[in-house]
């Protein structure tokens, strides 16, 4: 019965976590999301992110209360490992692994879902949203890269990278 509300719970957090690491990387980046992607995040998260300002200004122009707010939704959702007998720094831990795995499957999912674009239609509406939140993760690799023979393979690259960052993390956490 654990797994069970296990499940719930992480599938709920996974949601809520990345809605809002989506609302810190679009004000990162400067993109302003379609009306439909932008009312519907801000929506989710603002009974949240708002309480979070007030302890948590932004600073550098960055949404500091929303990255917080992440951590501690996947906190939150860690906790239940205390119900198994884990002890609290095991908690802390495995909440700061999660949360490193869901940014980088976060990009990795913006990644995925602009190549998807660019193969089927790279004029739909979201296309440009989803490219312009990727550019600030492929262009360092672009310089290294170049396209060969008219093929972007800056996608790619960062994709192994990612898996790469991955394996390290699984290594410095579980080593």
């Amino acid at each position: 019965m654990l797994s069970i509300l296990q499940f719930i719970v992480d599938t709920a957090a996974a949601l809520l976590g990345a809605l809002l690491l989506l609302r810190f990387w679009m004000q990162a980046t400067r993109v302003r999301p379609p009306q439909q992607i932008g009312q519907f995040t801000f929506t989710l998260t603002d009974w949240l992110v708002l309480p979070l300002r007030r302890l948590v200004p932004g600073m550098g122009g960055y949404d500091w209360a929303s990255l917080i707010g992440a951590f501690l939704v996947v906190l939150l959702a860690s906790s239940l490992m205390l119900l198994g007998g884990a002890d609290g720094a095991t908690v802390l831990l495995g909440a700061l692994f999660r949360f490193l795995n869901w940014i980088l499957y976060g990009f990795m999912a913006l990644l995925i879902i602009d190549a998807i674009f660019s193969w089927v239609n790279p004029h739909a509406p979201l296309a440009p949203f989803v490219h312009a939140l990727n550019t600030p993760i492929l262009r360092p690799i672009r310089r290294v890269v170049p396209p060969i023979g008219g093929i972007d393979l800056s996608v790619l690259v960062a994709l192994v990278l990612i898996q790469i960052i991955q394996f390290v993390l699984r290594q410095v956490f579980f080593g």
